[in-house]
């Protein structure tokens, strides 16, 4: 996929061309009015969140967590019930349409007009933004998404990966700083997901700030530089990749025996350890508290010849269930 350059913010000279921050919540809440047969939802309860310019920052959290209610109040599709929240240096309640020029949302639903082609599409959304027709950029976007070669086909015959690439293009018509993608690869298969995210890093190496929320962790893990994690309405976690990978100090230690154990020997049974199909040893410990020497001692003084071992470090997937491990299935879809 080819990039195309991000044109300067539409956004007045009484704005910072550069802010520190992308995005900005303040104590921000949002509750759900009861509807009939629902109760009332706490979506947002004071989330504060800073997303620096020019990062991929990973949004991460459960179904239900208000992930969605957070992108859609900046988006200006839901009403925030109190708190602030900024765009690119800019309240969205004083200026909204000059906040708004600056975001671009992409959203997890597919739903555009199956009777329109791509190249009608993005025109009728450049439209919307104000955009003039002399500086549209329609078939250079779509060459950039990889849909020239579709661009006056019906959107009904395009693919579920193409629609995807649609959405992505619609939202960069109006060039905007700041890029919400919101579980851009969902449904797709690893080849095209794999392109996206080449084309997600690109959007960034041009200038965009790149916002992304995914179930995908290992998509998080593999994009993202700094990563916020919602659960219940509030931000459990907000930092650095590497700094919340090493909130956890429980690593594993994987040791395959020349001969297939059948159990495990009795002076080993007070570790935290398995043993696996193939008669290896699984133990989990704690890095702070214990060495991988001392546990390859401990195994050895049982009489076991070690063949081959290796140790497992925390990924993102760990983290997350340790921050949200208290999520039940019934918190509701409504955020």
């Amino acid at each position: 996929m080819q990039v195309v350059s991000l044109q300067e913010s539409k956004l007045s000279n009484s704005s910072p061309s550069q802010p520190e921050f992308a995005l900005r919540a303040f104590s921000l809440e949002k509750t759900y009015p009861a509807q009939k047969g629902l109760t009332s939802k706490h979506a947002l309860k004071g989330v504060d969140l800073d997303i620096p310019v020019g990062s991929i920052f990973g949004l991460l959290g459960p179904n239900g967590a208000g992930k969605s209610t957070l992108i859609n109040i900046f988006a200006g599709l839901v009403k925030k019930t109190a708190g602030r929240a900024e765009i690119w240096g800019v309240d969205i309640d004083d200026n909204p349409r000059q906040a708004r020029a600056a975001i671009g949302v992409v959203p997890q639903e597919i739903n555009m007009d199956p009777f329109f082609t791509p190249i009608e599409s993005v025109e009728y959304q450049a439209g919307f933004y104000g955009v003039p027709k002399s500086q549209r950029r329609t078939k250079e976007i779509l060459q950039a998404v990889g849909l020239q070669d579709k661009a006056k086909a019906y959107v009904r015959t395009l693919s579920g990966g193409m629609k995807r690439r649609l959405l992505i293009a619609k939202a960069l018509v109006h060039s905007p700083p700041v890029l919400v993608l919101d579980e851009p690869t969902a449904g797709v298969d690893i080849d095209l997901r794999r392109q996206l995210w080449d084309y997600v890093r690109e959007l960034n190496s041009r200038g965009a700030t790149i916002v992304l929320t995914t179930h995908y962790l290992e998509e998080a893990q593999e994009l993202c530089d700094r990563i916020a994690i919602i659960n219940h309405g509030e931000v459990v976690a907000c930092e650095a990749k590497e700094s919340l990978l090493g909130r956890i100090d429980q690593k594993t230690l994987i040791i395959q025996p020349q001969e297939k154990l059948q159990k495990i020997p009795k002076d080993l049974q007070k570790l935290d350890i398995d043993l696996n199909e193939n008669g290896a040893l699984i133990i989990r410990y704690n890095s702070a508290a214990q060495g991988v020497a001392s546990l390859i001692e401990k195994v050895r003084a049982c009489g076991i010849r070690i063949d081959d071992l290796q140790t497992k470090e925390p990924d993102l997937e760990d983290v997350f269930l340790e921050l949200t491990k208290d999520v039940t299935n019934n918190e509701g879809a409504q955020a």
